[in-house]
């Protein structure tokens, strides 16, 4: 089946916005990996006062992970709907593609994960209202009726 025929353009814009969060997230999370000390991001580790993180290592880590390599990771499970098992357990909608449930989870992720770290700063930048916009984007979009159709599955192939 060639699912590139008939996509709305509404899950085109999911890829964009998913595509977008994954490489931002590859690029801070990877500059904050190789210069734990958040030198190279020009982020003082004064910033991490209220956070339980002496250096931003691990907080690199989370984001290069969760937040660069998940959201591109969703964008292939989109593209190609390889079935996984994990993932399709992790699917509450049954009568949807899992993929599109961890769509609308990286979505909760992203906003859950701006909110802790506006806390731990104790300050809100113009990168904070842009990433918590994006988390409430992609949420946004992954529930548009165009989308949630795109991605139902038929009668045929509902997993049980």
């Amino acid at each position: 089946m060639e699912l590139t025929k008939g996509r709305p353009g509404t899950v085109s814009w999911l890829y964009i916005l998913l595509i977008f969060l994954g490489v931002g997230a590859l690029g801070g999370g990877g500059a904050l990996v190789i210069d734990p000390s958040g030198d190279l991001m020009k982020m003082p580790t004064s910033m991490l006062e209220r956070s339980p993180f002496s250096d931003f290592l691990f907080p690199g880590i989370l984001l290069f992970i969760v937040f660069g390599l998940l959201p591109l990771l969703i964008v292939y499970g989109l593209i190609k709907r390889p079935q996984w098992h994990l993932v399709e357990r992790l699917n509450p909608f049954k009568k949807l593609y899992s993929f599109w449930a961890l769509s609308l989870y990286i979505g909760f992720g992203q906003i859950i994960w701006i909110t802790v770290q506006t806390y731990m700063l104790n300050s809100v930048a113009m990168i904070h209202l842009i990433y918590m916009s994006l988390g409430l984007l992609i949420q946004a979009v992954t529930i548009l009726p165009s989308v949630q159709s795109y991605f139902s599955l038929d009668g045929g192939t509902e997993r049980r």
